[in-house]
């Protein structure tokens, strides 16, 4: 039995050594973000590279990906390296399983003037409530050094390792993952050739009690209106209605696009989205979650729905629009009367199956250019799509699930939810074509870590208990 699994033990006695590696990390300012803390980005590759050397990985390669694109301050900015590395082997006796482990290394900006109670590149280790705090632990330092801890704590049981692993360790995540797309695609019959299955431990538990795996993933295209009018900002005093203000233009097509209730206004969208199973309704049906969880999550009481199953379908499985911003618009505080002579307004849509994505760009910029058309305005004007990145599902009773779900209940004493995220991965799609293969979510942290906030936390138990499922895992997924 996994649950007698003496790596268990194992990790719980190392948990000093675990929080201290943490801590290390943590330590380092890798945002990779910010091209003056590049240098830092680097750094941490290399601590991380020393790690795996130390623990009997073997094969670590630091994937050079080349000069970052423009827009960069600096023309000659060299990518963090992606951190390749195997642990085991196969013989002709014994052929394990390989299971590749994606994590990424950098993490979002963070000032203590922004809010944190303590430094953010300081560890902080808060004894009473057992949480642990700084830039990275949830996202994704610590589920990434969690499966080296696991790599550690099989040695030192006197155990093997049940599988192969491969480590796909990036540096860009937090900025676009600039330049992994085309490593992945170029090192799928090489590095990657016998990988069996992938994990990425990137996300986390909808709330802040009960596990999950994660079986699917919205997608995002990005979109951008560009309307210019006057040659230069005027005074509305001077030229206000006697000539056409690109704002003005700009709030008739953005109001155009998306109801107050969330309903999207773009012909042909509702069409492509695939219908709910009954398969679907019974996962939903199971999950443990509340409209007093969203409300805490959001800090008011502002859902548009007022039941688990509506919240969830339209945060998972439904598209939404979000309008993000203007850029050439005054916005500071004050009063000032300027018509702006250029705005660029910014939305998104996440996308959901069966929706595809260069119809759906051709549907935004159609309903954009006839809505813009109908104002008769003489300003010009351009709709386009500026990123996109595809949804992701996958079958949630697969090899890997089941194994990921069998090592969740030993741990936790309870079934995971089956959840998918509103939120987007586009890597894991990229594994999937690339490699031929299937891909599973594992998440570490609680829905309240406040990955991309002030005070990310991550829960010492969450930390523990995440390692000894990702042990188990391992050992459930190496059975034939």
């Amino acid at each position: 039995m996994a649950s007698n699994n003496p790596v268990l033990n194992k990790i719980e006695e190392l948990k000093p050594t675990f929080i201290k590696r943490l801590s290390d990390a943590i330590a380092i300012p890798a945002v990779s973000g910010d091209e003056s803390l590049r240098p830092k980005v680097v750094e941490k590759a290399h601590f991380l590279a020393k790690q795996l050397k130390d623990l009997g990985f073997h094969d670590i390669q630091l994937k050079d990906l080349g000069v970052q694109p423009p827009p960069v301050s600096d023309s000659n900015l060299k990518l963090p390296p992606v951190i390749l590395s195997r642990y085991g082997n196969n013989d002709s006796k014994n052929k394990k399983k390989t299971i590749l482990i994606y994590g990424h290394y950098d993490v979002q900006p963070a000032l203590k003037e922004d809010g944190w109670d303590t430094e953010p590149f300081t560890f902080y280790l808060d004894e009473e409530k057992q949480i642990m705090r700084g830039r990275g632990v949830t996202d994704d330092t610590g589920p990434l050094l969690g499966w080296l801890n696991v790599v550690q704590a099989y040695r030192e049981a006197g155990k093997e390792l049940p599988v192969n692993l491969i480590t796909c360790f990036e540096g860009m995540e937090e900025s676009g993952s600039i330049g992994l797309d085309k490593l992945i695609i170029e090192e799928a019959d090489k590095y990657f050739k016998d990988v069996d299955t992938v994990c990425i431990s990137d996300n986390y538990w909808l709330g802040t009690k009960k596990p999950v795996l994660t079986y699917g993933l919205r997608g995002c295209n990005y979109y951008q209106i560009t309307i210019k009018g006057p040659k230069a900002d005027l005074h509305s005093g001077v030229f206000g209605g006697c000539v056409a203000e690109p704002m003005i233009d700009l709030v008739h097509v953005l109001q155009s696009l998306v109801k107050p209730n969330g309903e999207i206004q773009i012909a042909g969208i509702k069409e492509m989205v695939a219908p709910v199973t009954e398969t679907e309704n019974q996962i939903y049906e199971k999950i443990d979650f509340s409209v007093e969880e969203l409300n805490q999550a959001i800090g008011s009481k502002t859902s548009l729905y007022d039941n688990k199953r509506d919240i969830l379908m339209h945060r998972w499985r439904y598209p939404s629009l979000s309008i993000h911003g203007v850029e050439g618009a005054f916005y500071g505080p004050g009063a000032k009367t300027v018509i702006p002579g250029q705005v660029i307004g910014k939305f998104s849509i996440r996308t959901v199956p069966d929706i595809d994505s260069k119809k759906l760009d051709q549907l935004v910029i159609d309903h954009c250019n006839k809505v813009f058309a109908e104002l008769k305005s003489p300003n010009t004007f351009k709709t386009e799509l500026v990123h996109d990145g595809n949804y992701w599902i996958t079958d949630p009773f697969n090899k890997s699930f089941t194994a990921a779900a069998r090592a969740t209940k030993d741990i936790y004493g309870v079934e995971p939810d089956l959840t998918r995220e509103g939120g987007s991965i586009p890597i894991t799609l990229t594994f999937e074509k690339a490699l031929k293969t299937n891909v599973l979510l594992l998440p570490m942290g609680r829905g309240d870590d406040a990955a991309h906030s002030i005070n990310e936390k991550l829960d010492v138990s969450n930390y523990i208990n995440g390692m000894k499922i990702m042990a188990n895992y391992l050992l459930y997924y190496s059975e034939d």
